[in-house]
Order: structure tokens, then C-alpha cells, then sequence
């Protein structure tokens, strides 16, 4: 009579013919013919009868039937085999089929029978049992809540507990959590993106508030608010500074952190000030204000409104208004009036008196070059001062572009958006933008001459200062390049070194401490310096190796990064809005690299077809054929080439462009969800903006 064997295969039964033995191993040919060999512990039963195919079959429809709860009630307490107890179940006769069913059962049931060895198990405590049985209740329970829900999500409705996950489960998702899987589960059944799915339920409506909430999601888990706190008194007895100082701000700021004054016109020597507003000598580092400052670490900017680093309260306590005495860093350059050779500089701590507060959108179509350096009294206020300050900005330009070894050129614009927030678009009960409201974007050229004037005085104080700390022995934060090439990144770190983008031998960011983190962190250190010279080491609020410093740059960094990121998301939001708005379906524009173009008069690069084997800036005309205001791509095609080559001197500056480029690469890319859809192939094909550590546009103050 032939001799069967069932044996265990990591965790697996298998059943057939005993070919032969020996001391510790059994060969087995199975019902396939293939034959294999087992190692003799591996062998849980011997039959004679039935075949083994039959034997399994018969065995897995008798483990269906067994009571788990009966059988745990006949098992003993010590260890036992599976055979003994098949015989206390069904019968001290049990045979092959009812002893493997039996295997099979404990084999399949952990939550009531442990693995003891081979073929041998221990019941666990009824404890243990019952905590099992709960869990399993609950497991089918949401299994069943998931499929409900991914029925309605398939049906194009979106239950509540998804809704209220929406960007937990888009982007930071749980997956393990009912509502991820439900979307997943859905997305397959309905062979649609997520984002497209939940758009379809109802999920998302809004494209601006899927971005405003997604980035408030990511940022700001815990909300923009504030808490209540007041701002701290400056207590040192300041002197007065003898000068009239002006700002030089767009009207929507609020933060003015800088501002100029020019003394001595007409004497032959000229003192130049720059004055930097001083929240940093009324608070310390770790007070109530410095950790609102340093968890968000900047102020976010976007058309519409912004997100201040510091509450109002504080900021209207500091900001350099007009018609007060304000507490203030200042540097004051002496230069020869005729050569602007550089006499002198000093740091003061002081009270400045803001004699007005300029406002670009007011001036820049009267401050022009011409007015600035035509000898007829122009017509607006401090045109004098303004004048001296051009020709030093001018002269401090050129400066620079020598150490660079080329020119600045800034042949691309900045852009200002302005929305529209009466009638029927207006801004909700909030006060934020509902993303329906009429969208202008107007062109500023970098460059213009109230821009050059601030963004030079914000350079010449960065980088004094960024010399004068380090020479008192003090660490700041700093901004260096190592050299122009393509792909050399700016770089954040504690010790002064060059910045060839800029053409400075130090650069660190403190002209802005209202609004920069790291420009607060600067000014405690210029204040110590100040105060201390070459003994500032040992009263700094940050000592030299200082590990926060570190933190510090690391925190920044990642904060600044996402803020630009969400910025320039935005701004791609209301610039589509407005090609919807004005129903544009052609645009000029520069080809850039790999079908990548730059429209001419908006702030927008994006891929178009046709474009990918012509040459670098070629100019073209792109036919628009949709547009997704949730993924923010853009969809158009080459319309007409406008010239035969690359235009003529268009490259400004290759190694600043060509890096450049590759920032703006990142705009074509998709947008990541954090899905995992198996073999259901949805794909989400959004894109969002991703800006450069160099990319044109951003301040240089």
C-alpha cells in the first residue's frame, strides 16, 4: 500500500507520495510529479488513504466547519498536537482528513492557538482571546465602513470623515487610515486620479482654497492666528538722530523695515544712512515674541494678502511710520561728495525720525533716471536725496559688477497682482481672497530707479554689516555663492565667505527683521558688536559654535523655501485667472530649453508643444487650449515661430539663466500625491511652480 506524507513548506501544506527516507529527510513526490525533499520534522502526517489531492480538499472543507470556540474549550492548558486534540473534537477515531482539518484550523487561527513547535500548539488566555475577537470586529467593521465609502466616492459623493481629511489623505496620508484606503479603493474602481475623483464627489470645489488650505495644512497646522500678546517696550534711553529719514515701500506694506537719509548735499562730504528698524532691542531670544518670530520664521507673501512673522500689534510698534521718532540700527556711510570715495562708517543705535514714507506705486512713473539726473528741481518729495541716492546706487552697482566680472542686466520684469474686492468679488467674512475675484497684473521693470536705490543701500548695509560682526569676533547668519557657474546654489551658513552672484565679500540678511527671521537673529548680533566691539563675543545672545545658529539656517531654510513654493503657486493661480478672465488664447513669448517658453509680459513658464527641438530664446507665438486652475498646468502648442533665429543678444547671463532654467523645469513637473494605487494605473498630472534658491524676482533687501 502506498505511503502518503502531509508536510509544512514555510507555512504552506503540501501532501504526496513517500518516495524514500533517511535519518533526517523524506523525499516526496507530489501530485505534479516534481519531487522534493523534506526535512523529517517538516512531515505532520502520515496516511496511507485517501490520495493526497483528495485529502486536502476533504481536510479544508471539514477545518471550514470547526467551532474555534469549542474546539479552544477542548484543548488542554499544556502543549498539545494537533492530532490529539482532533481526536477530543471529533472522535477518539479521527482520521487523516479530520487530523490535518484540524492542522489547518489552529494553523489559521493565532488570536486562539499559539505555535509551539512542529505540528504543536498552546491556546492562548482567554484574555488574549477575547482582546483578538474585539479586534477582528472592529477590523470587518471598517472594512465595511471603507467599502461604503469608496461606493460613494465612486458614486460622486464624498462622505464627510473624507472631507475632513482631504489634504491628510492627498498629501500626508495615513495608509492605513479607513478614509486614505477608501479613496485608493475608489480611485481604482473608478480608473480616475484622486485629485479627479474628489473633485468629482464634491470634495474640492474651490480651486484657490484647495491651495490657500493645502498650504495652511502643510505650514500652518495649527492655524494663522495669533495669540494675544503685547509688544514689549523698547527700555533704553536713545539719542535722537539728526537726520529726516524716508522709506521706500509699496503701498500694501505694512512691515517697513528700511529706510534712507542723505545729509550734507552741497558740502562735499556726504553722510548716507541707512536705518533698519529694531524690534531686536525689545525682546531677547526664547521670550513670548521671539518664539511667535521663530516658528514662523518669515512672513508669507501672496496677491491678496500676506501672512506677518510677527502679530500687528509688535509690527505696528517697530515699523518705521512716518511722523515718529523710531528706534533703530543705522549705518552711516561718509563719502566725497565729488568721487564717492568712502570716508567713514558707523553703526548707532538710536531714534530716527521718519519724515515720510515713499510709495513706489506712487512715484515710480515720476522718479525716473531722467528726473534723477537732470539738474531742473523734479517735482516730488526728497528729490535731492533722491538724486544723490541714484548716483550712489549707480556708482555702488558698478562696484559690484566689476568684482562679478560682468554686468546686471534685468531684462525680466516683477510683476504686481491686484484683486478686485468689491461687489459681487469681494473677499469673504475671512478677509482672504475667495479666488473668484478680478485679478490686474501689472508690469514694474527691476531695475527702475526707486528699485535700484533701496536694493543697493539694502546691499551696502548686508554686507558691512556681514564684515563688521565677524570682525568684532560675533557669528551671524550669512549668504554666500562660491561662484557664478550653472548649478552653484546660495548657500546659508555661520562664518562670512564671498557671494559672487552679488559681487560682495560678505553677505548677510539683516535689513529686514520685521519680516526674516534670520535679519532678527542678525540684528541681536550687530546690537551686541555695536555695543561691545571686541569684546561683543562674550554679551552676543548667540556665542561663536553656537548650535541654534544651525538650527536657526536649517528651519529657515526649509520655511523660506515652502513660502516661495506657495507664493509662486499662487501667482500662477491668479495669472491663469486672468487668461481666463480676459479670454486670451494666444501668447508671445521666449523659448527657454526642452519645449519650455516664458510668456513676454507675464510672470509664467510653461511647456508647450512644439517647442522642444527649437533653439534657445526663439521667439514664438503659443496657441492656449486649457488650462487646470487645481493642477496649475497649462496646455498650448506652437501657433507660429516670430523670428528665423535666437534673437539677437537676448542671453543676459548664461550661468544665472541656465540655472534658472532648471528651477523653472520644476514647473512642468507633477505635483506628488502620496498615493499607492497598485495595478489601477490613476495617476494625478498636476503641476505646481517650484522656485530656485536663485530664481529672478525675489527681493534683494
Amino acid at each position: 500500500m502506498s505511503s502518503y506524507a502531509l508536510f509544512d513548506d514555510a507555512g504552506k501544506f503540501h501532501a504526496g507520495r513517500v518516495m524514500s527516507e533517511a535519518d533526517a529527510s523524506v523525499q516526496i513526490e507530489l501530485d505534479s510529479g516534481k519531487r522534493v525533499k523534506v526535512k523529517s520534522a517538516n512531515v505532520m502526517l502520515r496516511f496511507a488513504k485517501p490520495d493526497p489531492v483528495a485529502l486536502i480538499a476533504a481536510a479544508q472543507a471539514e477545518a471550514a466547519e470547526i467551532d474555534l470556540e469549542m474546539a479552544w474549550e477542548f484543548a488542554p492548558e499544556g502543549e498539545f498536537g494537533f492530532g490529539d486534540l482532533a481526536r477530543d473534537y471529533f472522535s477518539a477515531q479521527a482520521g487523516p482528513e479530520q487530523q490535518a482539518a484540524m492542522l489547518f484550523k489552529l494553523f489559521d487561527a493565532p488570536h486562539y492557538f499559539r505555535r509551539a513547535g512542529k505540528g504543536l500548539f498552546r491556546k492562548a488566555p482567554e484574555e488574549t482571546v477575547k482582546a483578538a475577537l474585539l479586534a477582528i470586529e472592529r477590523k470587518a467593521a471598517q472594512a465595511a465602513q471603507i467599502e461604503d465609502w469608496a461606493t460613494e466616492l465612486a458614486a460622486g459623493r464624498c462622505p464627510e470623515p473624507v472631507r475632513e481629511q482631504l489634504f491628510r489623505i492627498l498629501f500626508k496620508p495615513d495608509k492605513n487610515g479607513p478614509e486614505y484606503k477608501a479613496v485608493v479603493e475608489a480611485a481604482k474602481r473608478s480608473q480616475r486620479a484622486p485629485l479627479a475623483l474628489l473633485q468629482a464627489s464634491g470634495a474640492i470645489t474651490s480651486p484657490y482654497q484647495f491651495h490657500w488650505r493645502r498650504f495652511l495644512f502643510d505650514q500652518f497646522p495649527k492655524g494663522v492666528g495669533f495669540p494675544a500678546l503685547a509688544a514689549p517696550l523698547i527700555k533704553d534711553e536713545l539719542p535722537l538722530a539728526p537726520v529726516q529719514a524716508f522709506s521706500i515701500d509699496d503701498s500694501q506694506t505694512t512691515e517697513i523695515d528700511d529706510a534712507l537719509s542723505v545729509n550734507g548735499l552741497g558740502t562735499g562730504t556726504i553722510i548716507f544712512g541707512v536705518h533698519i528698524a529694531a524690534p531686536a532691542l525689545a525682546f531677547q531670544p526664547d521670550s513670548p515674541v521671539d518664539k511667535l518670530a521663530r516658528e514662523r520664521l518669515s512672513t508669507v507673501y501672496m496677491p491678496g494678502g500676506k501672512l506677518t512673522m510677527l502679530p500687528d500689534e509688535v509690527v505696528r510698534a517697530y515699523t518705521l511710520i512716518e511722523g515718529r521718532d523710531c528706534p533703530a540700527v543705522s549705518l552711516y556711510v561718509t563719502y566725497d561728495e565729488a568721487t564717492l570715495a568712502v570716508q567713514k562708517t558707523e553703526t548707532r543705535i538710536e531714534r530716527v525720525p521718519i519724515a515720510a514714507n515713499l510709495r513706489h506705486d506712487q512715484l515710480d512713473e515720476v522718479v525716473t533716471v531722467a528726473s534723477l539726473t537732470d539738474e531742473a528741481v523734479a517735482e516730488y518729495p526728497f528729490a535731492p536725496e533722491l538724486a544723490f541716492a541714484f548716483r550712489l546706487a549707480r556708482h555702488l552697482k558698478a562696484q559690484r559688477e566689476v568684482v562679478r566680472g560682468k554686468p546686471e542686466n534685468f531684462n525680466r520684469p516683477d510683476y504686481n497682482f491686484r484683486l478686485a474686492r468689491d461687489g459681487a468679488q469681494g473677499v469673504d467674512s475671512t478677509g482672504e481672497p475667495r479666488g473668484d475675484e478680478t485679478v490686474t497684473i501689472s508690469e514694474r521693470k527691476r531695475g527702475a530707479p526707486l528699485d535700484l536705490i533701496v536694493s543697493e543701500a539694502m546691499i551696502l548695509a548686508n554686507s558691512h554689516w556681514g564684515g563688521f560682526i565677524a570682525e568684532s569676533g560675533v557669528p551671524g547668519i550669512y549668504r554666500s555663492q562660491a561662484s557664478m557657474a550653472p548649478g552653484v546654489k546660495v548657500r546659508m551658513g555661520t562664518r562670512p565667505a564671498p557671494h559672487a552672484g552679488m559681487g560682495v565679500p560678505q553677505y548677510s540678511w539683516a535689513t529686514s527683521p520685521l519680516r526674516r527671521y534670520v535679519d532678527l537673529v542678525n540684528q541681536w548680533q550687530i546690537i551686541a558688536a555695536t555695543r561691545h566691539g571686541r569684546t561683543a563675543a562674550l554679551a552676543a545672545p548667540f556665542k561663536p559654535k553656537d548650535v541654534t545658529l544651525f538650527s536657526v539656517i536649517s528651519l529657515f531654510d526649509a520655511a523660506y523655501a515652502a513660502y516661495n513654493d506657495f507664493q509662486r503657486d499662487i501667482e500662477r493661480f491668479w495669472t491663469l485667472r486672468w487668461l481666463q478672465q480676459n479670454d486670451v488664447t494666444e501668447l508671445d513669448a521666449a523659448v527657454l530649453k526642452d519645449g519650455l517658453v516664458r510668456a513676454d509680459t507675464l510672470p509664467l513658464v510653461f511647456k508647450a508643444m512644439g517647442c522642444e527641438t527649437l533653439p534657445r530664446n526663439t521667439r514664438v507665438r503659443v496657441r492656449i487650449s486649457g488650462m487646470d486652475l487645481f493642477t496649475l498646468d497649462l496646455h498650448a502648442s506652437l501657433a507660429a515661430r516670430l523670428d528665423d533665429t535666437a534673437a539677437a543678444g537676448a542671453v543676459q547671463d548664461n550661468a544665472a539663466d541656465d540655472s534658472a532654467d532648471d528651477d523653472e523645469a520644476q514647473a512642468a513637473a507633477p505635483l506628488h500625491l502620496a498615493f499607492d494605487l497598485g495595478d489601477a494605473g490613476t495617476a494625478d498630472a498636476a503641476q505646481t511652480p517650484a522656485p530656485g534658491d536663485t530664481a529672478p524676482g525675489l527681493p534683494l533687501d
